[in-house]
């Protein structure tokens, strides 16, 4: 069988942590960012687990991780 590859594109976005989940940053902090709430551009800094409705889609995106 030949090897899978690798969705590069989900690989520089998704980080497989110890426990197995998949870690992601959030959306929505790259422009328009005066309108936003300091608190609200805080909390977008910090990172997210993936959801389990789409847990298998990047699993399956990322079979090496």
């Amino acid at each position: 069988m030949p090897k899978i590859k690798t969705r590069r594109a989900a690989a520089k976005r998704f980080t497989k942590t110890g426990s197995g989940e998949f870690k992601r940053n959030k959306a929505y902090k790259s422009h328009i960012l005066e309108k936003k709430t300091q608190k609200r551009k805080r909390n977008l800094r910090k990172a997210a687990m993936v959801n389990a409705a789409e847990y298998e889609r990047v699993k399956r995106m990322l079979p090496y991780a």
